[in-house]
C-alpha cells in the first residue's frame, strides 16, 4: 500500500510543526542564557555616561600618547590624552573632521612633587578619565561626539555631562570640537 498525496502532505506538515516546536523550545531555553553571557562580558549601563552612553574603553592605558598637558589652579592636574588607532591615524594624517570610530581618552592626576627630584612634578592621585567617542550619526546633535567623564570608573552625574559639548563647541569648533593637538 503506497501513501496518497494527501497523506504525504500531512506527514510533511506534521514534521514541519514538530521541527518548529523543537526550535522554539531550544530558543526559549538558550536565549536567556546567551543574553546573560553577553551582558556579563560587556560594560553595564551603570558604567555608561548619562545622556551619551559612553563607557571607559578596555585597554585605554596602553594606547598611544597624543599629548600631555598641565592644568593650572584650581585643578592643579597633570593630564595625558591618548587615542585608539583610528585617532592616532587621523592625527598623523592631519584628518579633520575625525573619522567615526575615533576615541580620545584624557587621563588626569593631581600634581605632586617628586620625592627624588625637587624640581620635578609627577602624577599623584588620579582624578578623572574623560572620553570622547566619534559617531556622526549617533551623536549628530553634539557635533558627532559622545562624551563621558568618570571618577573611580563611575560616570559623574548628568548635570556635568550636559556641560561637555557647550564647552567644546565654544572653544574648539574649528578643530572638530577637539582641544588636543598632536604633540611634536
Amino acid at each position: 500500500m503506497t501513501p496518497t498525496e494527501t497523506e504525504k502532505k500531512r506527514f510533511s506538515f506534521s514534521m514541519v510543526i514538530v521541527l518548529a516546536a523543537i526550535l522554539l523550545v531550544v530558543l526559549l531555553t538558550c536565549v536567556p542564557y546567551l543574553v546573560t553571557i553577553a551582558l556579563a562580558e560587556g560594560p553595564t549601563t551603570a558604567d555608561a555616561s548619562p545622556i551619551f552612553g559612553v563607557t571607559v574603553p578596555e585597554g585605554y592605558k596602553q594606547w598611544e600618547l597624543i599629548a600631555p598637558a598641565e592644568e593650572a589652579a584650581p585643578l592643579d592636574e597633570l593630564r595625558a590624552v591618548v587615542g585608539n588607532r583610528t585617532a592616532i591615524d587621523a592625527y598623523q594624517g592631519g584628518k579633520l573632521p575625525f573619522p567615526d570610530g575615533t576615541i580620545l581618552v584624557k587621563r588626569a592626576w593631581k600634581r605632586k612633587q617628586s620625592p627624588e627630584f625637587s624640581s620635578a612634578t609627577i602624577p599623584g592621585e588620579p582624578t578623572t578619565v574623560q572620553v570622547m567617542v566619534k559617531d556622526s550619526r549617533k551623536y549628530a546633535a553634539t557635533g558627532g561626539w559622545g562624551f563621558g567623564r568618570f571618577v573611580n570608573g563611575k560616570p559623574v552625574d548628568e548635570a556635568q555631562h550636559r556641560t561637555c559639548f557647550a564647552c567644546h563647541e565654544a572653544r574648539a569648533k574649528s578643530r572638530d570640537y577637539v582641544f588636543t593637538r598632536l604633540a611634536p
